[in-house]
């Protein structure tokens, strides 16, 4: 058995084309607590570009294998790592900025993140809906709290986050918006949003007024979302941001609302993963996967999703992007 891996590193910051190298490594061997996973796929996420242009370079000594997702086949355990079995199909979010990364044939984690594969999803479409999922879940179930019968505008309903997040809501029985440009509306009412706003065709506030204004607002786009959202929200709604802050927003009109505001990181964790997969089973939740490329590709992935490429005439995908760490997972997308 070989004793190597091939890995993608990140090898400098800035743009795609020359910020990565394709390497051999030893693979790594699991410590108490810990499994060796074979990647059978990971994806590409916004905090991937960001990391990849520099803007975590304390966090990041380079060269650096970054990614956080993986759906792949436990074949090692290491002692005390009595959790999950050699062969068995696991998928989880590999802690951020905390050892080696996803772009890569094998990974170390600790199996207390880990969970089972939901059968009815592909290593593809597992490794497109872990953190997007995971962020998606502890946005409006754990911080926002999003209730059956409430209204929830959900920013971006097109994106990773967001098609998910459209799902979630329409799920746990609350009354969907979305933003999306009008020619995405077809493809987010399919995922259960109950209305479409184009938010390039004018002004959304006003439309969501018009609705009657929204419980709880979940924020994938950053911009003046923060600043705007007491102009649609009820008493004592919530916002909940995913999006790091570039500028300082005056937040006073929320005084006016009670509003609550949450930012978050999403966290590791294998009840999260859980509970997704128990929506998957029930037919309530599919991760939607926009392309799939192999890992020699992700400086194409990150160029697709930046906002495609100008040589191909490409638009960023909807959804997720994956990468097909091993070549037979790729044809598992369904």
């Amino acid at each position: 058995m070989s004793t190597s891996m091939r890995v993608v590193e990140l090898v400098r910051f800035g743009d795609a084309d020359t910020a990565f190298a394709t390497r051999e490594l030893p693979r790594p061997s699991p410590g108490p607590g810990q499994l060796l996973v074979r990647v059978e796929a990971t994806s590409v996420n916004p905090l991937d570009l960001q990391t990849r242009r520099g803007d975590y370079r304390d966090e990041v000594a380079l060269p650096a294998v970054i990614g956080n997702d993986v759906s792949g086949v436990v074949v090692g355990n290491g002692p005390g790592a009595d959790d999950f079995r050699p062969g068995d199909e696991v998928w989880y979010l590999a802690p951020v900025f905390t050892g080696q990364g996803t772009y890569a044939e094998f990974h170390v984690v600790d199996q207390a993140v880990v969970a089972r594969k939901p059968a009815g999803l592909s290593h593809v479409e597992a490794a497109g809906l872990a953190l997007v999922g995971m962020t998606a879940w502890e946005g409006l179930v754990e911080r926002a709290g999003l209730r059956v019968g409430e209204r929830v505008l959900v920013h971006g309903g097109a994106g990773g986050v967001g098609s998910v997040a459209v799902q979630l809501a329409s799920a746990l029985g609350a009354e969907v918006v979305t933003t999306a440009r009008a020619r995405d509306h077809e493809f987010v009412t399919g995922l259960g949003a109950d209305h479409a706003i184009d938010f390039s065709a004018g002004d959304y506030a006003p439309q969501v007024r018009a609705l009657g204004g929204v419980d709880v607002v979940l924020d994938t786009v950053g911009g003046d979302t923060l600043a705007r959202s007491p102009e649609i929200l009820a008493d004592r709604g919530r916002v909940v941001s995913i999006v790091d802050i570039a500028d300082p927003q005056n937040l006073l009109a929320a005084w006016g609302v009670n509003a609550t505001y949450h930012f978050v990181f999403v966290s590791p964790g294998r009840a999260k993963l859980d509970a997704l997969g128990r929506l998957v089973d029930q037919g309530k939740l599919r991760p939607v996967i926009g392309e799939v490329l192999p890992l020699a590709d992700v400086a194409q992935a990150h160029t697709l999703l930046e906002g495609g490429s100008a040589g191909e005439g490409r638009r960023r995908p909807r959804g997720k992007i994956a990468i097909a760490v091993q070549p037979s997972a790729r044809s598992q997308n369904r």
